[in-house]
């Protein structure tokens, strides 16, 4: 039992740290345009690195976000992975879908520079996301989550289906879920990742996301860039209760009581289901029991490629996403 707390520790203090060094990346930390920025978002030619932080405020929560891209449809809102913060998304990946929707991005309650308690339940955070939602005057959204978030996501659908036109799941996993015999229903791959020390830290998202090969790999260090590419307007760093309650909220989710998997049979919306064929994070095997399991579902699996595989693959995912969404 002291072994394992001990492995806890370790696991919670090297993720904070990994959250740290993506938010506060040695360029610039935020500066005072994001509180004037409400005006500059509705401007025209936005991209990742440079749509302004807003604020919006529902529930007694202060949520930011980033809204870009071309309008005349339904916008694209994502959920967010463990511990990650605005920048943590891919800009090939925004920028690609956002040319053809809006994109709106956001961190949940508690999360960096949003005000509020994280819950350590997903059903929790997928009510704060719907109050969100709800606060940009939205009546109806396409969504995709990424990691833990596809799990907010799929709550959400099952909160408000009339909500959601289409839905995209990457990297992530139904209620009880398989994850080998790692504790708390997190795989024992991700406890030595996570466990692990790096230098620089922001070097874990290299074993996190992508295989050993030497191909992933290269991509990793191009994502890694791509990821520090925003200079002004950065986001706040996470503090050290968020990765504890999205913990928490994973293994209630591998936990949860009933018939397993039964609840997707009444997730009807067209879904998009991605995985790499080597994810050690969230394991494959569970996009599988998506895909399987949801009504309306496609899978795609990317080669040689670990939690990260979309942006590993970046083009082909737009290609892929904006067909879906586009049908």
């Amino acid at each position: 039992m002291t072994e394992h707390n001990e492995d806890r520790r370790t696991f919670l203090k090297t993720a904070s740290v990994a959250g740290i060094a993506l938010a506060g990346s040695p360029v610039l930390a935020q500066t005072e345009s994001a509180a004037k920025s409400g005006k500059a978002a509705a401007k025209a030619g936005h991209t990742a690195i440079t749509a302004p932080t807003q604020f919006v405020e529902a529930n007694g929560i202060r949520f930011a976000y980033r809204r870009f891209g071309k309008k005349g449809k339904l916008p694209l809102v994502f959920n967010q992975h463990f511990t990650g913060n605005l920048d943590n998304w891919d800009p090939a990946v925004l920028d690609g879908l956002a040319a053809e929707r809006e994109v709106i991005i956001f961190n949940n309650a508690g999360v960096a520079s949003s005000t509020g308690e994280v819950p350590n339940t997903f059903a929790g955070m997928a009510k704060n996301a719907e109050a969100f939602v709800d606060a940009l005057g939205l009546k109806q959204i396409d969504l995709l989550g990424f990691s833990i978030g596809g799990m907010v996501a799929q709550q959400i659908v099952v909160d408000r289906p009339e909500l959601i036109r289409k839905l995209v799941l990457v990297g992530t996993a139904p209620r009880n879920m398989d994850a080998g015999n790692g504790q708390g229903h997190i795989t024992p791959e991700t406890g030595a990742v996570f466990g692990a020390t790096y230098d620089p830290p922001e070097n874990l998202w290299l074993k996190v996301f992508f295989t050993d090969s030497e191909k992933s790999q290269a991509a990793g260090h191009e994502f890694l860039k791509r990821y520090f590419s925003r200079t002004v307007d950065r986001d706040a760093p996470i503090d050290e209760k968020v990765a504890p309650a999205q913990i928490a909220a994973v293994g209630e989710w591998g936990d949860h009581p009933g018939e397993r998997f039964a609840y997707l049979k009444d997730i009807k919306q067209p879904t998009l289901v991605v995985s790499g064929n080597h994810d050690v994070i969230v394991y494959t095997v569970n996009s599988l029991h998506l895909a399987q399991n949801l009504p309306n579902a496609k899978l795609v699996l990317y080669p040689d490629a670990n939690h990260g595989s979309w942006y590993q693959y970046h083009d082909a995912f737009v290609a892929e996403a904006n067909a879906f969404l586009d049908a």
